[in-house]
């Protein structure tokens, strides 16, 4: 009984790990993707090789998981002032910050961050809408609802004819 539990125990903690792993994989492309795109569409943006555009995407993912939380605790007061648009500039920021630490990718200024960060978050966000939850599953977004029958009867009240 205690081995079935083991093994039960065992395989939900690999499945879970696995879950968890596809979806940075998944985070990871998506990001380099947008990146990709980004560069493509700011001249101040490029990267040497792909190597330096997958570090670059991955050390991205990493400062917008970590770094920017606390970026964004901190500068609540102007999120709020400004009415979000700060927002952008902690995510131009964040761009901004990759080449010192990535060789081969190349951002040559603050304005060239700002339009890159941008981009990327609306890529991003086009992409990860064929992505839900944490499975790493894939699943198409549409706009309709699904209409499901119901079984029941209709109890109808007495009409008053006066």
């Amino acid at each position: 009984m205690q081995v079935d539990f083991a093994k039960r125990l065992r395989e939900e903690t690999n499945f879970a790990y696995r879950a968890a792993m596809r979806h940075f994989v998944i985070r990871w492309l998506i990001t380099t993707m947008a990146v990709m795109v980004a560069a493509a569409f700011i001249n101040g943006i490029r990267y040497d090789s792909t190597g330096a555009l997958i570090g670059a995407a991955l050390l991205l993912g990493i400062l917008n998981a970590f770094v920017r939380p606390v970026l964004l605790i901190l500068g609540a007061p102007l999120i709020l002032l400004t009415l979000g648009f700060f927002i952008l500039i902690v995510n131009g920021l964040m761009l901004y910050w990759v080449p010192s630490i990535v060789s081969g990718f190349h951002v040559e200024g603050y304005g060239s961050a700002f339009w890159g960060a941008l981009i990327v978050g609306i890529i991003s966000w086009m992409l990860s809408a064929f992505f839900r939850g944490s499975d790493g599953r894939v699943h198409v977004l549409t706009n309709h609802t699904q209409i499901k029958r119901v079984q029941g009867r209709v109890i109808e009240t007495e009409s008053r004819n006066e």
